[in-house]
């Protein structure tokens, strides 16, 4: 992968098709490549440029010392954006990819098209806050969890009890989750990004397109939070995909898809 100097650090990116940009942005403790099992490829059949990077915190991209903010990540996106003269672009973004996207939108609207937030929130509850904190928790005590132990948690959290109740689907999942589980280590700083403070009132500044898209069994971002944000944005639409939890975009690709290209079309 190439890369770019944004807001101080190295990150590494990829662009693949032609025609408008599409930039997504990966959530918490994963590479950008898990946009490229489904998203990617889809938007550039559909006619559209599609760009997918690192957040810091996850090599190849640089990963300085934690703890990160929200606006370290906000700022490393707008200077990829910028360093690539890719603005104004469509932004696809989930969980903390959304919240990146929320931001720039807000802040930088000159820069986006439109923006697509997949299981998303910009407040919390109690419950949310108590699993943010827990995260935390975790990565200041240093302790490495067995991946035997926290593989099967991981999953619980990310999937649909329709997944997680099929014996085929569920054993795909424990198998990929397995051998890549350590991949998001390095992304402790990233533990630290506080996406559950309460934005809707810097939401409702957002002039550009939006669309929410919520995940019915989301344990993470669950659809009230994600209609929360939707509420917030003016025009902003809300659309909720079903047999789905936080990472519906791997779970339920083709309705996630239509979802998103759909959106961008209009724009």
């Amino acid at each position: 992968m190439p890369y770019v100097s944004a807001n101080g650090i190295r990150l590494a990116y990829e662009r693949t098709g032609e025609g408008d940009p599409v930039l997504f942005i990966m959530g918490s403790g994963a590479g950008g490549r898990v946009w490229t099992t489904h998203q990617t490829p889809a938007v550039n059949k559909a006619g559209y440029q599609s760009i997918i990077f690192d957040n810091r915190g996850i090599a190849p991209s640089d990963v300085p010392p934690g703890p990160y903010t929200l606006a370290d990540m906000v700022a490393d996106t707008v200077g990829l954006i910028e360093a690539l003269d890719a603005g104004p672009c469509h932004l696809v973004g989930t969980s903390l990819g959304a919240s990146i996207a929320q931001e720039i939108a807000a802040g930088r609207p000159e820069l986006v098209r439109s923006a697509v937030m997949l299981a998303t929130r910009a407040h919390s509850d109690v419950f949310r806050q108590a699993l943010s904190r827990s995260d935390q928790v975790l990565a200041e005590s240093g302790v490495q969890l067995p991946q035997g132990y926290a593989t099967p948690n991981t999953v619980l959290q990310m999937f649909s009890p329709k997944t997680l109740n099929n014996d085929d689907a569920v054993s795909l999942w424990l198998d990929v989750f397995e051998l890549y589980g350590d991949a998001g280590a390095a992304s402790n700083g990233q533990a630290w990004v506080d996406s559950g403070s309460d934005r809707r009132e810097r939401l409702r500044k957002i002039t550009v397109p939006c669309r929410v898209i919520a995940f019915t069994d989301d344990v993470i971002c669950p659809p009230h939070l994600g209609a929360a944000v939707a509420d917030a944005i003016p025009e902003c639409d809300f659309v909720e995909i079903g047999d789905a939890g936080h990472l519906g975009n791997l779970e339920r690709p083709d309705e996630v898809n239509t979802a998103i290209i759909e959106f961008l079309g209009k724009f």
